[in-house]
């Protein structure tokens, strides 16, 4: 390989963080445009996973490293949310992740995952959901996680949790979603009053409070709710169960274990 090629091969391994994928937008501004990309992975240097996006040869890449690049080359709306969020952050230690884990990514309604994303197989069942749970303030409650060499945007556990109960009862069970929420006794109540009042899902803010309240968390002492819109009449959660007066919903009512784990507390 020439001299001018290989140092901008230098240059490009140098920006380019280890476990990642590269897509061509990115390539393109650190210098290396499609007639050199391909001289790259002929010479065995970087390996295509899919239209438009590689890796460094002999790399290990996992779907936090796919993510990286929706988020920092494509800049697209998507983060780590619910059950996954939290486990990152050292919550849900209890749940499976990793190889043949499922991993739940949320993205803005309309927001598309590009087909090398989709396609690849990172080893994990990707489940994406698009909301507008939080349209009006799309970055709310979003933080940034670092993973060895580079960061991705992931759900503070004040907004994981609410996009747990958001997938309830669909995909998420009402007892998994109160044990997540039984460990978390840290919440900070200034972001959970945000999110709260910006949160559009009536069925989310009346969900969350109930179990809140169940676990008897010190920091609902600390809310406001006369500022949260609760919206009007009444929300289905379980069949066959009990109408909670206070916030209109039907929870289980026989459920042992959901019983036992809020007595506990």
């Amino acid at each position: 390989m020439a001299s001018e090629p290989r140092s901008k091969l230098n240059r490009l391994l140098t920006a380019w963080p280890q476990g990642t994928v590269a897509v061509s937008r990115w390539l393109e501004a650190q210098g290396a445009y499609q007639q050199l990309v391909h001289e790259y992975e002929k010479s065995g240097w970087i390996r295509r996973i899919g239209q438009g996006a590689y890796v460094r040869a002999g790399d290990t890449v996992e779907w936090t490293g796919g993510l990286h690049a929706l988020q920092e080359h494509m800049q697209l709306p998507v983060h780590v949310g619910a059950k996954t969020a939290l486990q990152l952050q050292g919550y849900a230690h209890y749940l499976p992740m990793g190889k043949g884990g499922a991993v739940s990514l949320f993205g803005g309604a309309g927001t598309r995952l590009p087909a090398w994303f989709r396609q690849y197989d990172w080893g994990v069942a990707l489940r994406y959901t698009t909301t507008k749970l939080f349209a009006d303030e799309p970055n709310a409650g979003l933080t940034r996680k670092e993973l060895a060499a580079y960061v991705v945007t992931v759900s503070a556990p004040e907004r994981a949790i609410m996009e747990v109960l958001y997938l309830v009862p669909a995909e998420e069970s009402f007892e998994e979603a109160g044990l997540l929420m039984e460990g978390l006794t840290t919440l900070r109540p200034r972001l959970v009053q945000s999110l709260l009042e910006q949160c559009r899902s009536v069925k989310v803010k009346r969900l969350f409070m109930f179990l809140a309240e169940s676990h008897n968390h010190a920091w609902v002492k600390k809310l406001d709710l006369s500022t949260v819109d609760f919206g009007k009449g009444k929300r289905m959660i379980v069949k066959g169960g009990r109408l909670d007066a206070k916030y209109n919903i039907t929870v289980p009512d026989t459920n042992q274990q959901w019983k036992a784990s809020v007595n506990s507390v």
